[in-house]
């Protein structure tokens, strides 16, 4: 049987937690402060990054951010082509405990 209330708590903290992504246009940020960290496929990747970008596509953020980015305090700066799957990944940054974790508003196509 299924827990109305616990859904509905559940429900609700995720929502929260959506609306806590930090989103930054790229005119607002210095690139030597952050990690950037492109979630794209690596073909993407491969036609076209921004400078010092490291290429992690999403489905192996979960298991792979830890070899590149061991400090969770460090600001990263998380983009993909449109800012859809960079808040995806902001979101699992967080649930581990990243704390400064910046998605690109609109992603490439808003640079």
């Amino acid at each position: 049987m299924i827990n109305l209330d616990q859904l509905w708590k559940n429900l609700k903290v995720h929502k929260k937690f959506k609306r806590n992504i930090k989103e930054i246009t790229f005119q607002e940020i210095n690139t030597n402060e952050y990690k950037i960290i492109d979630v794209r496929s690596r073909r993407e990747y491969a036609e076209n990054h921004l400078n010092t970008a490291i290429n992690v596509p999403l489905p192996e953020i979960k298991t792979n951010i830890e070899k590149y980015i061991k400090d969770k305090n460090k600001k990263i700066l998380i983009y993909c082509q449109t800012g859809v799957r960079s808040k995806k990944a902001s979101e699992i940054l967080e649930n581990l405990g990243y704390t400064n974790v910046y998605n690109l508003k609109g992603g490439l196509e808003n640079i």
